[in-house]
């Protein structure tokens, strides 16, 4: 019989906890994108594993938000369009997990590090840069990032940030998620 997914206390609680985690951590985002990234991205990724798709997408959209209100970037503050797309990768991210690892990485008894989940962790973490590559760093930032702004100059470390990185920062929140889900799964299965 089919588990169902039901959505209370419990689920509601863990995601205000992975929230809080993103939140404590966009405070070290102005340290570096590789700290504060990989955080959000296991958070996320975490959400829609252990509670479902909606809460995943939840965080995927408040993120972006928080980050914004915490410690927004220049080129955040100069395209604010860049928000929504922020979070649309963020859901690319969720669904991708969703439709690719979650049946897999939460099947009883079997082991989450195994190949199969470590290529679909690996194309989720694509998906997420590409999109975000596709429509901030090719398309947004060029747009709409004025000639005469001092930020123009700064435009190919903007899109390696919203393209390459995000790949990046993505596959090390994947790493986490398997070290997390490891011991998790460990932890359930002596209960």
């Amino acid at each position: 019989m089919e588990k169902v997914n039901k959505f209370g206390a419990k689920q509601i609680a863990t995601t205000a906890i992975l929230l809080a985690i993103c939140i404590i951590s966009q405070f070290f985002k102005n340290l570096s994108i590789f700290i504060t990234g990989p955080i959000i991205n296991t958070c996320i990724v975490l959400a829609v594993l252990t509670v479902n798709l909606p809460c995943g997408i939840i965080l995927s959209v408040i993120t972006p938000i928080t980050a914004y209100l915490i410690a927004a970037s220049p080129v955040m503050t100069a395209v604010p369009l860049i928000i929504p797309f922020i979070m649309l990768g963020n859901i690319v991210l969720a669904i991708a997990v969703n439709f690719l690892m979650k049946k897999d990485m939460m099947a009883e008894g079997k082991p989450v590090i195994t190949l199969k989940n470590i290529i679909t962790a690996v194309i989720s973490a694509l998906a997420k840069g590409v999109f975000m590559g596709l429509t901030i760093s090719l398309w947004l930032l060029p747009a709409f990032i004025p000639e005469e702004s001092k930020l123009r100059g700064k435009l190919s470390v903007f899109q390696t940030t919203f393209s390459v990185y995000q790949f990046i920062t993505a596959c090390i929140g994947m790493v986490y998620v398997f070290i997390i889900m490891t011991a998790l799964k460990k932890v359930l299965n002596r209960q």
